[in-house]
Order: structure tokens, then sequence, then C-alpha cells
């Protein structure tokens, strides 16, 4: 018996009021619009939902890839022949004491900035632009205009295979550049977090976002798809800049693009393909590496299996 035929016997009987869809495309659910389908695609809205698909998907033999509002993947055309778990419908957040936030993963990180800001709470503006959700933020520490989640995730508890739910401390969160715990153990899967903020008047911290997001809009492309950043930062250097030294702003290949107004994004102009991002991507580094002798890694992450 196929493993999905499995699951979904599993998931009929035990979860019935799960969104649960077959042969899902994840163009549908990645920022670059790029993707071919998912054998199968669940969208829990709570915890205990997502528990039970990770420990039915064990079962079943299929190693689930969970994602959020999938910004920094790209996922190949041929599609995933496994569980894809969508937590963008978990998105209960409070503030539980004091200055304390606690978000479920699938929280948007705008989102959650918007609720600190009528809380009266700092901390989070950097935040406010990033598209993303704090489950893969937390993962991958992202960070802008000189703020990152390092400065404000004080614990985080995320689901292991073999243990079952644990949290961890922010000294347990190995947190540094692009790098947490979770990039050590992508097998964990973060189900919530709290953040520990500072009282600021609410027109303060908003005044702080809206300039954030006016220098956003007027230096990223952010008419086109693409997963944000393509290149982590090597050290030293600005990976936007050393693209734009070797003269690739609008370096193209089919539908993907080196992106005129900023070189450290590549994007979709409109019918880009996996093939297509990737193939540009092998060429920038190739470009980069013989002209300046750094090489880029990739910050995207690829998926395709």
């Amino acid at each position: 018996m196929d493993w999905y035929t499995t699951l979904d016997e599993q998931v009929a009987a035990y979860l019935p009021d799960l969104t649960y869809l077959k042969e899902e495309p994840m163009s549908r659910h990645t920022s670059f619009r790029i993707g071919g389908p998912a054998r199968r695609l669940a969208l829990p809205e709570r915890g205990e939902q997502l528990v039970l698909l990770m420990s039915f998907a064990r079962e079943a033999g299929t190693t689930p890839l969970v994602v959020g509002n999938g910004t920094n993947l790209l996922v190949s055309d041929r599609g995933l022949d496994r569980l894809v778990i969508d937590t963008t419908g978990m998105r209960q957040m409070e503030r539980s004491e004091g200055n304390i936030l606690t978000a479920e993963a699938g929280v948007p990180l705008a989102r959650l900035a918007d609720f600190a800001c009528r809380e009266g709470l700092a901390g989070l503006e950097f935040a406010h632009g990033i598209p993303g959700t704090l489950g893969g933020a937390v993962c991958m520490n992202a960070g802008a205009y000189g703020g990152e989640m390092k400065q404000v995730v004080t614990s985080v508890t995320a689901l292991f295979p073999e243990e079952g739910i644990r949290t961890l401390t922010a000294e347990e969160l190995d947190f540094s550049y692009r790098h947490s715990f979770f990039s050590d153990h992508p097998d964990a899967v973060v189900l919530r977090a709290t953040v520990a903020l500072t009282e600021d008047a609410p027109e303060e911290i908003r005044e702080k976002m809206q300039d954030f997001m006016s220098r956003r809009k007027a230096s990223q492309p952010l008419e086109f798809p693409s997963a944000g950043s393509t290149f982590k930062r090597p050290a030293g250097h600005f990976a936007g800049t050393l693209i734009d030294q070797c003269g690739l702003k609008g370096l193209t290949v089919g539908g993907a693009q080196v992106s005129e107004k900023h070189a450290g994004f590549v994007i979709n102009r409109g019918g880009a393909t996996f093939e297509d991002v990737t193939e540009l991507m092998r060429q920038v580094q190739q470009r980069v590496y013989a002209e300046t002798g750094v090489r880029l890694e990739p910050e995207v992450r690829i998926v395709e299996a």
C-alpha cells in the first residue's frame, strides 16, 4: 500500500475536520510561485492536529516537509512525493504576562509586529516587513535593519520525533547569522515561541515600522515573486553588492532574473521554472567566484524531493 493511502485512512478516521489536499501545487504555497504538486498537503489549525499528523506520517513511511508562508523555498516543478504540512492556519497569539508575547508557529511576523505595536511593546519593528511566519523566522534567525529574532526570542516549544514536545531556552536555541538550533535539527518542528519586548509608545513604534517598510519598498523588488535575499551574506561582504559589481543586474534565464532594483534578489518575472532559477543562481555563483574569489551560499532553501 502507498504511504499516502495509509495516511489518507488515518486522517479520515482521526482528523475529519482537517483541511487535507491531494496533488496540491506548491506554487500556491511559495512566494516564488514555483513548484509542482505535493502528493498530500495538510493545513492544521491547532498544535494537536500537527502532532497527530507528524505521528501518522512516520507510521505511513513519509518524512513531512513543514512550511509556513513558503517565503524562503524554491520547490522542484516535478513536485514532492511526500506530505507537506502548511502551518499558516496556526495563528493564535497572546500577551501572556508583562512584556511577553506567546504565538504559534504560523503567525505572520508582520501580524505579530502589529499586535506588539498595539500593545505598546517595542522590539519587533524590524520584523514588520519580513513576509514569513514566526516558525520560519525562528528556524533561520530572520532579521533586517539591525534586528534579528535572537534579540527577542526567549523560548521555543517544538516537537521532536523521538522525544516528543520540548521547550528550549534562548541559550539552547544557538542563534547566529541565519542559523539556529533547528538548522542542525531539521526533524524538529516549531509549535510556538515566546518573545520578550520593551514598553514604548505605540505611535513611536508605528513610526519605526513605517520607516522600515518605506525603505523596503524603495530598495527591494516587492512587485515580483521571489524568495527574498537569494544568497547569504558572505563574511566581510554583501551578496547584492558583489553581484552588482560583477555586472549581473538584469541577467536572465527564462523567466528568472537578477533584479535590476536589488541584485541580491532573483525574481520570477513571469513563468519562471525551478530550472530557470537554479541555473541563474549557478551562473551568478560562478561569475562572482571567478571575479572576486567569494563563494556565494544560497539563503533560499531548495527542495527537490
